[in-house]
């Protein structure tokens, strides 16, 4: 009996180590309600953990919050030459923090660690990247900082695009690289989705990917940061693989990256409406490359009727062989596609007999 009960408090302290950052001032009420516990047996939890190291308090009685304590902390900066690439930053400096992970785990961290600290090498034209790595009993947070030319600026000056957003856009689309010698433009893409969130800052462009949606999102900051700065978090226990997300956007048969989803709401700045075919035109830049693409209209309240014709009927027309879908539609947006795809121009006639 006394077994069963160590495996249930095993399982409320999971749950409060993965929920306490979103719930810092509420986890004792969360906690007691999802087990039906008293808010007495939430509170020994919660000091136990406290006890261990693993939750710091803050405030008294019912206005007290708790919040992660780093376990571990470590800091480097990689000056970049012959001898160091990424995977000899993994093997020295990261895979000793995550090697007692799931091994699910740490081949997630090995692809997205290794991934970036590659592209801080080939693409930033920085002399050096930092690394802070922040390690807690929930998830492990890893922070890669250079100060070279900026990602977002170097895809808008290699694609001669006319704004920094439009490459937030062709990043999430996935197959984007300025140097097709050297990669595949895969790595950016897979790892803002076997993350538990993905986080950019470069100029004054913030861009953010959160598990559990295909949602994206970008702020603007007033203030510039030279280079780029990528976050990265995890949880330590997580049930993902890398075989799982990458199998969902490839094919059974030739195993090729060939399904993509694009964030329609990336092609919208400020408080503009998507109505024109250039804006259109914007969204399918490239998907030529995918035999299948999904359009995701969350956070898209309305759209015209240029701007659907353009993707639903003439670009559906001249690419039949590419599955177009779309999803999280609200009713005026459904309405606007499915009355594109039936729609058929009228044919004027081309001669005077045909009066």
């Amino acid at each position: 009996m006394a077994r069963a009960v160590r495996a249930r408090g095993e399982v409320v302290r999971q749950f409060i180590l993965d929920n306490v950052e979103k719930h810092s001032g509420g986890i004792t009420t969360l906690t007691s309600q999802h087990f039906s516990i008293s808010r007495q047996a939430a509170h020994r939890h919660l000091r136990n953990l406290v006890k261990e190291g693993a939750l710091s308090p803050s405030g008294k009685t019912r206005s007290r919050s708790y919040h992660l304590c780093s376990e571990l902390e470590h800091r480097k900066v990689f000056e970049f030459g012959p001898d160091v690439d990424e995977d000899f930053a993994w093997a020295r400096d990261v895979e000793p923090i995550v090697g007692s992970f799931p091994e699910n785990v740490i081949s997630i961290w090995h692809y997205c660690f290794t991934e970036m600290f590659n592209n801080a090498i080939d693409h930033s034209g920085a002399p050096e990247v930092s690394l802070h790595i922040t390690k807690t009993a929930a998830n492990t947070q890893m922070f890669l900082l250079d100060r070279g030319v900026g990602i977002f600026k170097k895809i808008q000056a290699a694609m001669r695009l006319a704004d920094e957003r439009h490459a937030i856009l062709e990043l999430c689309k996935g197959k984007l690289t300025t140097d097709p010698a050297k990669h595949t433009g895969q790595g950016l893409f897979f790892t803002s989705r076997l993350l538990d969130s993905f986080d950019i800052l470069s100029g004054s462009i913030y861009f953010s990917h959160v598990l559990g949606t295909e949602e994206e999102w970008i702020l603007e900051r007033p203030d510039s940061l030279s280079g780029t700065a990528i976050f990265m978090k995890l949880n330590n226990h997580s049930s993902k693989t890398c075989k799982k997300i990458f199998d969902h956007y490839s094919d059974e048969d030739d195993l090729g990256f060939i399904r993509t989803v694009v964030p329609v709401k990336l092609a919208q700045y400020g408080n503009e409406n998507l109505i024109s075919r250039s804006q259109a035109k914007r969204v399918m830049a490239r998907v030529e490359n995918f035999k299948a693409v999904v359009l995701n209209f969350e956070g898209v309240p309305t759209i015209g009727q240029a701007f659907t014709d353009e993707i639903f009927r003439v670009f559906a027309n001249s690419h039949p062989h590419i599955d177009l879908t779309s999803i999280n539609c609200n009713s005026e947006v459904k309405r606007m596609v499915e009355t594109a795809k039936v729609e058929r121009p009228v044919e004027l006639p081309t001669t005077l007999s045909e009066l």
